[in-house]
């Protein structure tokens, strides 16, 4: 069976920018292991990067935050050094869920990364609604949230969905 590991938006502005937690750093070890066992496996992996432009704040997403987070091509952009594999693919979206993951040719999925209560809830959700038969899963041990409530918040929202979360 074909396994596809989703690295949501694990970028340095979630990390330990603009944006950045320090829930977020603790999870960045636990998130290497888990790319590499994907990579041992021989299993898919596609990274996420949360993508704007420097028009970000003119944006109804950053009259909302308005923080300038992300902007394509800067450092804060970039994925956080050590994480991405060779061979992986990256998606840049424009917002919080990727509309186009029925794209995709899945058959067993798990989401890891930034922020549980936002773009991982976000691409599991549509990920669910689009595969509704397939095995969709997140590593809660691999994401963190805004905040730890609203990360244990959008962790029993996915389960209520019948996402599996571990």
């Amino acid at each position: 069976m074909k396994k596809t590991l989703i690295v949501v938006d694990m970028q340095n502005d979630f990390i330990d920018k603009a944006l950045g937690t320090a829930e977020a750093v603790r999870i960045v070890p636990a998130v290497k292991e888990k790319i590499g066992e994907y990579v041992k496996n021989g299993d898919e992996i596609i990274f996420t990067r949360d993508t704007h432009g420097e028009d970000y704040l003119n944006t109804a997403e950053g009259r909302k935050l308005p923080v300038k987070h992300c902007i394509k091509g800067t450092e804060g952009w970039e994925i956080a050094e050590g994480l991405y594999v060779d061979g992986a693919k990256i998606i840049d979206k424009p917002n919080f869920g990727w509309p186009h993951w029925n794209e995709e040719n899945f058959e067993e999925v798990e989401l890891i990364g930034l922020c549980t209560d936002i773009c991982v809830v976000s691409n599991a959700l549509i990920i669910k609604a689009m595969f509704p038969e397939i095995n969709v899963k997140v590593d809660s041990s691999c994401c963190a949230g805004v905040t730890p409530e609203s990360h244990e918040a959008a962790l029993k929202t996915m389960q209520m969905c019948q996402i599996e979360v571990i």
